[in-house]
């Protein structure tokens, strides 16, 4: 991970656009689906996972959509979240699809079971290129252009206060659960 602050004007651009490219990607897909959907025969049942994430929701749903009306799948959508849906993924096949995976999570095992042939990555969804990091607000490093590295931030806690105690400064990471959780209290140690 580098050890650059990245400020949310990325996060706030892709906020503002992700729903206009949502809504125009599954307007396409089902329509695609639609056309197509007559030279196939009905595919069955399938499960997938509806992530915990929004994006990944969003993309569940839709996908459910094209699935069962453009192919005449059954699909049934199972809770999910990035590691214990690859760990099922990888060792018990099942589901059989996660609309989308947080891959920077799961990279090295992953590239091992694609190369087994035990999953298969049908899309590098856009989600895969943004890569992680620690993000400051753009009014901060514009207020502190000192604040180039996350080491440049630990120095100051005083511009980060945790509510609970002022004197220290406060993190805001990963929901609960996720990999980035674990990656970060490893970089605390």
């Amino acid at each position: 991970m580098s050890h650059e602050i990245k400020t949310f004007e990325l996060a706030n651009s892709l906020r503002k656009n992700i729903f206009r490219y949502a809504i125009t990607l599954a307007v396409t897909l089902t329509t695609s689906a639609v056309i197509t959907a007559t030279s196939f025969a009905a595919c069955g049942s399938l499960t997938m996972a509806e992530m915990n994430w929004a994006s990944a929701e969003l993309m569940a749903q839709v996908d459910k959509i094209i699935l069962e009306k453009g192919y005449g799948c059954e699909v049934e959508l199972v809770p999910g979240a990035t590691m214990t849906t690859f760990a099922s993924m990888n060792e018990k096949g099942s589901p059989d699809v996660a609309a989308e995976q947080w891959a920077n999570a799961v990279r090295e095992p992953l590239a091992k079971a694609v190369g087994e042939g035990r999953l298969h990555v049908a899309n590098d969804a856009p989600i895969t290129g943004l890569g992680e990091g620690w993000w400051i607000p753009p009014h901060t490093a514009k207020k502190h252009p000192e604040l180039k590295t996350a080491l440049d931030i630990l120095k100051r806690p005083d511009l980060f206060p945790d509510k609970e105690d002022p004197s220290k400064g406060a993190f805001i990471g990963c929901p609960a659960g996720w990999g980035c959780q674990l990656a970060n209290a490893n970089l605390f140690r």
